[in-house]
């Protein structure tokens, strides 16, 4: 908090100061002085307002919030926050570390990737009435993806987050995350591949290949689906 303080201050500073320097000539009105000080005082003011409202939204948290969301094992998971019925809300997206994030953009970056599956979700048909988990205590789940159902057992790490599901035929591996409103499972982006090829018959298809192409671009970054309940 105190480097926060310490940035806005420094910041806050900078911008003032760059936007008090008016300098005027010798030849200069007292009128033109008069109009370039109230510039400077207006432009001052406005890069206050603009540094005070992001200094709060550091301090109240919205920037850790949305950090926690962005980061694998920031907020720690248990087994009991995976226990119920899950349905789809939207393209999940993490970095397995701050620097990652960092690297990688920030935020913005992670918006951007969720836009860009948003587009590719849709037209696999994933959405929330075809896709959806269920968690049982007694460690067995059933899921729908783009309709696709399947069933079978699961383990959950709490050490790692990684959840381990298990079918008849297929076995997918996942980490999962905890979110303000529910919860993430995030794949690696090859395996989201396979399991949206397995569970939409797409092998090949040209609508994933924006999926291959994050893998490509961004270290340490997992895809997958939020959930709600």
């Amino acid at each position: 908090m105190k480097k926060i303080s310490v940035f806005f201050v420094a910041a806050a500073s900078m911008l003032l100061a760059s936007c008090g320097a008016v300098s005027l000539n010798d030849n200069a009105s007292s009128t033109a002085a008069e109009a370039g000080n109230a510039a400077a005082a207006s432009l001052g003011a406005v890069a206050s307002e603009v540094l005070t409202n992001m200094a709060t939204n550091a301090v109240n948290g919205s920037s850790v919030g949305n950090m926690l969301q962005s980061v694998l094992g920031l907020d720690k998971v248990t087994k009991a926050n995976l226990i119920g019925t899950w349905t789809y809300s939207q393209p999940g997206c993490a970095f397995t570390s701050e620097k990652l994030l960092a690297q990688a953009g920030g935020e913005v970056i992670a918006s951007s990737i969720k836009s860009k599956l948003q587009s590719t979700y849709q037209k696999v048909g994933i959405n929330s009435s075809s896709t959806s988990i269920t968690f049982n205590q007694d460690g067995t789940f059933a899921a729908k993806i783009a309709g696709k159902s399947f069933s079978g057992n699961y383990t959950f790490n709490e050490s790692t987050y990684e959840v381990t599901l298990q079918g008849l035929l297929l076995s997918f591996h996942c980490y999962a995350k905890k979110n303000s409103d529910g919860i993430g499972l995030l794949f690696e982006a090859k395996k989201l591949l396979t399991l949206l090829q397995t569970a939409a018959a797409l092998s090949g298809n040209s609508t994933l290949n924006s999926i291959s192409d994050l893998s490509k671009n961004y270290d340490g970054l997992r895809i997958g689906f939020d959930y709600k309940k």
